[in-house]
């Protein structure tokens, strides 16, 4: 029999909102590869009935909900889950944020596997009653998951507080390698290919987009500094990044076109990554992706994704030296450039993180009816 999979947990594919849109298409789109019937979830503004599609062979199933911001979210979560509990197949659950609802899966029989993401309720943008929250729903999520996936090592070390070790594999985030386009029109954002540093990341404190904006303006640099993401007019957080920027910072805005972001990351001279907490960042491995020159805050994620190649820094000080120091020696860069491709080549491109998943959710899967085998369809091309 064709195996199954759900993917819940997500606004849903293609990806437009984040890292783990990304890798939810890039699994589904994996598995169905490889003889898998998959389906996700699909969040839509709106009222109706749910309904499916299918998406390059993916089925999706869209259901649509009125309500808006974090009221809407968890009301699609749970709808998906209880359309997730009365049909076959193992569930894949991206994020813990709803775990609780993740009862109703655990009562119907159904087998889930939780990736838990980050340790949500530490991050300083939220207050107390969503660290609450957050804190609550990641031990529902330790306690109804099957199995627990930890992105990274210090992730997996803090899970196994609150469950044993053998119910967490670890498997980090993977990417794409990413070649330069030499016809990659690089003009229309008033950059120069190896003229320029990236930074793609959401503009909140705890990804140090103050310091790294602040610390490239505090002297001329002679390279551009491309900044993603989206910064709004009345946002005071948004407003010091953009106050402390000098001439030779550009900020280009959200870009969701996934191939115009790789040619932003591949003709790059070094990415610039500023996050403090979470586990493998996925933008952290798309750089590294991309053979990037990587300078990143020092902490304990940082420094396992990214190796001893990278350049690391604590605070503002400290990361204008690096700018300092780095862009005036052209074959210190190039040795970061081939400490990143070493790094990334050791286990974080796609082949081989999409590998240990199909390992993993195999071994999960619900055990075939008697007189049942577990047979996969022919690979496509086959």
């Amino acid at each position: 029999m064709t195996p199954v999979l759900r993917i819940l947990g997500i606004r849903g594919i293609p990806a437009a909102h984040g890292g783990f849109e990304s890798f939810a298409e890039t699994l589904a789109l994996d598995l169905v590869a490889h003889g898998w019937e998959v389906i996700v979830y699909c969040q839509e503004d709106g009222d109706g009935p749910v309904r499916e599609d299918r998406w390059r062979g993916v089925q999706r199933v869209l259901i649509p909900v009125a309500t808006p911001g974090t009221s809407g979210t968890m009301i699609f979560d749970w709808r998906s889950i209880c359309h997730a509990a009365v049909r076959p197949g193992l569930c894949l659950t991206l994020g813990y944020n709803t775990a609780m609802f993740c009862a109703r899966l655990k009562l119907a029989g159904v087998p889930n596997v939780i990736n838990m993401d980050g340790i949500e309720w530490r991050r300083d943008k939220w207050g107390a009653l969503a660290k609450a929250w957050f804190w609550i729903n990641e031990r529902a999520g330790c306690w109804l998951g099957e199995h627990l996936v930890a992105d990274h090592p210090e992730i997996a070390t803090h899970l196994a507080t609150r469950v044993h070790a053998s119910k967490i594999t670890t498997i980090p985030y993977g990417a794409d390698r990413v070649l330069p386009d030499p016809a990659a029109d690089l003009q229309r954002f008033g950059l120069a290919s190896g003229q320029y540093l990236t930074v793609i990341a959401r503009a909140e404190p705890e990804n140090s987009l103050l310091e790294i904006v602040a610390a490239f303006s505090a002297r001329p640099r002679g390279v551009k500094l491309a900044v993603l993401g989206r910064y709004e007019a009345n946002h005071p957080y948004h407003q010091q990044v953009r106050a402390a920027a000098s001439h030779e910072v550009l900020f280009l805005g959200a870009i969701y076109d996934k191939p115009v972001v790789q040619q932003l990351r591949a003709h790059s001279l070094a990415y610039v990554h500023g996050h403090r907490v979470g586990g493998t960042n996925p933008s952290l491995v798309e750089a590294l992706g991309a053979h990037n020159a990587v300078i990143a805050h020092d902490n304990k994620f940082n420094r396992w994704v990214a190796g001893p190649g990278a350049a690391y820094f604590a605070d503002d000080r400290a990361l204008d030296a690096v700018f300092t120091e780095l862009l005036s020696n052209a074959p210190t860069l190039q040795a970061m450039q081939q400490a990143s491709a070493r790094r990334f080549e050791a286990g974080l491109g796609n082949e081989a993180v999409l590998a240990q998943y199909r390992e993993l959710l195999l071994r999960w899967l619900p055990r075939p009816a008697a007189g049942q085998t577990l047979a996969s369809r022919p690979r496509a091309g086959e």
